[in-house]
């Protein structure tokens, strides 16, 4: 038996459990055919455990966390808690005190998944998105004061240090020159209105790239031009990397052009600690129990897991699995349109790894 990689699993809320279910079918497949061993460990971070015990997260979990090689997580978001409490109390929570620097998105369109981009096939939808993914607007940083009269102001401040900002280049760099493709990276911001900000984000991507990616092409987008181009011109991009903000706006529109929340995954990454790897969608629980949800999400999660933790063949033998299950098996990616249940789909993704 080959290497051991300890993973810690969240299934989390409303359909969380049963995608990250069939995600571990595929894992434990890919684990079998290229000899490595997956030790899980399960926790029940979530809705349920905050309504019996009033805790979203206990005192020792992130220490506990740390011990391990990755977090696969399903989904968080419960009906009968208010939202945000959850949100911020375990996934934001994570990230920061993990420091998963980098929130990665693939933005692919597999065959035979339908885009409602007119024209555009998996040939032109072939991108990435590297978001920093602790610092900008989502610090908390700002206050309000004389709430609920006529004078109220609300301050919410932008944080972008040096140190965080150059990490995520670099990260990005490092990630176009890996997929020797198009190598160029392009910066999404806003120059013309966020001065400070982008003057810092702009002048690192041209030091660094400079100094140490002469052989990347370096190009820059507005995030409103970022928007048009990824619908009018989405083979124009290579790797796009941005702020937290605009990151979190533009992957959802990734979501979209590469066929909906069904199929995107995307992985919270410190690239010297814990990375933490989920579906995009959220927890949909009026399909609980129903066992109509799409897990391929959830599934290339998993695929981006072994992919970080450099089991790149297992990662492989996965996607080309998916790619499977899309091309030859699914009338849709919607949920209770597929033709086939949540665990067929899983069940058939295993057996063509």
């Amino acid at each position: 038996m080959g290497k051991s990689y300890k993973i810690a699993v969240i299934p989390g809320d409303g359909t969380g459990p049963e995608v990250i279910r069939e995600g571990i079918k595929a894992l434990n497949a890919a684990s079998a055919k290229f000899d490595f061993k997956l030790d899980l460990r399960e926790y029940d971070f979530g809705g349920e455990r905050y309504k019996k015990t009033g805790e979203v997260l206990p005192p020792s979990a992130v220490e506990e966390l740390k011990k391990f090689d990755a977090i696969y997580l399903g989904a968080i978001g419960h009906p009968d808690v208010k939202p945000g409490i959850l949100e911020k109390g375990i996934l934001l929570t994570l990230r920061f005190a993990l420091d998963q620097y980098v929130n990665l998105r693939p933005v692919k369109l597999y065959p035979g998944v339908w885009t409602p981009l007119k024209d555009k096939g998996p040939e032109d939808i072939d991108f990435v998105v590297v978001r920093e993914n602790t610092e900008g607007l989502y610090t908390g940083t700002g206050g309000v004061m004389k709430k609920d009269t006529p004078d109220e102001v609300a301050v919410q401040t932008s944080v972008n240090t040096r140190k965080g900002v150059e990490r995520c280049l670099r990260f990005a760099f490092e990630i176009t020159k890996k997929r020797n493709k198009k190598n160029t990276l392009t910066l999404c911001g806003k120059t013309n209105v966020l001065t400070f900000a982008f003057d810092l984000w702009e002048r690192a991507f041209h030091q660094i790239g400079q100094k140490d990616y002469a052989n990347i092409k370096r190009d820059y987008a507005h995030v409103d031009a970022t928007c048009m181009w990824m619908v009018k011109n989405p083979e124009w991009f290579d790797v796009i990397v941005t702020d937290n903000m605009f990151g979190d706006i533009i992957t959802d529109l990734g979501a979209m052009i590469q066929g909906g929340m069904g199929i995107a995954a995307g992985g919270n990454l410190n690239p010297e600690g814990v990375s933490m790897f989920e579906p995009i969608g959220g927890s949909a629980p009026k399909y609980t129990g129903q066992n109509v949800i799409n897990p391929l999400a959830a599934i290339c999660a998993g695929q981006m897991m072994m992919d970080i933790l450099g089991e790149t063949k297992a990662a492989a033998a996965i996607e080309k699995a998916v790619m499977k299950v899309t091309s030859e098996k699914l009338k849709s990616l919607s949920a209770g349109k597929m033709g086939y249940s949540t665990t067929q789909v899983g069940d058939m993704v295993a057996e063509f790894v």
